[in-house]
């Protein structure tokens, strides 16, 4: 399958005129054995350099593509943290004409910053479908402590071998379906900051995260009834939901509420000190705490609103200690004081009929634990009484407008 990403760009009825660097997506069995041809095609050409880590450089049955230069990175460790990208950097004999990344999600962040600094293409191939990152142009790292969602570079093409993507070990697949499923919010989020605050709002993006989310939903509920993955299916739905990232050039349609417990993992404040996951099983159990909260919100008929007030500086501190400074800084210009409180109030119907379209709680977690995934905080090593104040602690680490957030200005 090769997909047609032509049909996502031009003239939108939101007002934008929508573009993507990637203009290659392939997902085929035996896909690297015509690799070169595909660079040919994408008019890439010169001095190529391979990346790898040591895990996806002895995979089984991987087939090594022909390479100036190759990196391989200690697996053990390795995140998406500006200091150990720029270290890669410094093992470069020279400026590629363009690098290639050959693993999952971490290891791309290390290709689209490295692109995007050294002014080059990156090209990559995915060894898992456990996340949409592969045709997204943000570069989620850690600088200073705090988790960043950044505008980097997309790639250039994406060649996604099923023969290799369907060697993955069992848990990475399943997360793969959580961090699909977590659209649920993401969508839901977007939705609603929309009609209460008049956010930008593209109907032709949100339908290309409905597509994802409704592919991999079907692919999920297959494998409750016991078949056998769809990895073709899965790879197209985590292209597709990049892609929305790469035309937004911002996460928007891919990442609410949700996925914030991926980035409190990585930056460990109270409560999260012993946290540990993948980013699938993170947002995939932020998807089952938001879902619970929205839908027990939703049960009102009415609500009552108050004044904004800003979050609490003694509260951010004991939370989120020596990260406190960055947390208040991020919360400077608070989303929250961009429109009257009242506008929630206004629309509750319609925002109760958005998070209507969220699967109850109780339904994700049956079918999460039919399928074999993670679906508690325990599970990640995270402290349990953190729950009462997760919609808090997560809203608090990102000024983006989420129904979470916006739980500050309704009356508990």
């Amino acid at each position: 399958m090769i997909l047609d990403t032509k049909k996502y760009l031009g003239p939108c009825a939101c007002g934008k005129d929508h573009e993507l660097r990637t203009k290659l997506v392939v997902c085929e069995p035996g896909a690297l054995a015509r690799f070169d041809q595909y660079m040919a095609d994408s008019g890439l050409s010169g001095f190529r350099t391979v990346i790898y880590d040591t895990n996806t450089y002895n995979l089984p049955g991987m087939i090594h593509v022909k390479a100036d230069q190759e990196i391989i990175l200690n697996a053990e460790g390795l995140h998406s943290e500006k200091g150990l990208i720029e270290d890669m950097m410094t093992k470069l004999e020279r400026t590629p004409d363009y690098v290639v990344v050959v693993g999952g999600g971490t290891l791309m962040d290390f290709g689209r910053y490295s692109a995007w600094k050294l002014g080059i293409p990156f090209v990559a191939i995915p060894t898992i479908v456990s996340s949409d990152g592969f045709t997204a142009d943000i570069c989620s790292i850690i600088i200073d402590g705090q988790k960043k969602s950044i505008p980097m570079q997309a790639a250039d093409a994406v060649i996604c071998d099923m023969n290799i993507v369907s060697g993955a070990p069992m848990f990475l697949t399943i997360a793969g379906v959580q961090d699909i499923l977590a659209k649920y919010i993401s969508i839901a989020d977007w939705k609603i900051a929309h009609i209460v605050s008049g956010e930008y709002f593209c109907q032709r993006v949100c339908d290309m995260a409905q597509e994802a989310l409704d592919i991999m939903m079907r692919c999920a509920h297959e494998l409750e009834a016991g078949k056998s993955p769809d990895f073709e299916a899965m790879a197209y739905a985590q292209m597709i939901s990049g892609l929305t990232m790469q035309i937004l050039s911002n996460s928007r349609a891919a990442s609410g509420a949700e996925h914030l417990v991926a980035h409190l993992v990585e930056m460990k404040p109270r409560g999260f000190e012993n946290a540990h996951g993948l980013h699938g099983e993170c947002v995939g159990i932020g998807t089952l705490m938001c879902a619970k909260a929205y839908h027990e919100f939703a049960k009102r008929d009415t609500i009552q609103v108050k004044p904004y007030e800003p979050l609490n500086e003694q509260w951010v501190r004991d939370v989120f200690g020596p990260l406190a400074d960055g947390i208040i800084e991020e919360n400077k210009n608070d989303v929250l004081k961009t429109f009257p409180p009242e506008n929630i109030q206004k629309h509750w119907q319609e925002i109760r009929d958005i998070i209507a379209q969220i699967p109850s709680y109780e339904d994700l977690l049956a079918l999460y634990t039919k399928i074999g995934a993670k679906h508690t905080l325990a599970e990640l090593g995270i402290d349990e009484s953190v729950e009462s104040e997760f919609l808090d602690i997560s809203s608090a680490i990102r000024n983006r407008l989420t129904f979470a957030r916006m739980t500050r200005l309704i009356q508990k």
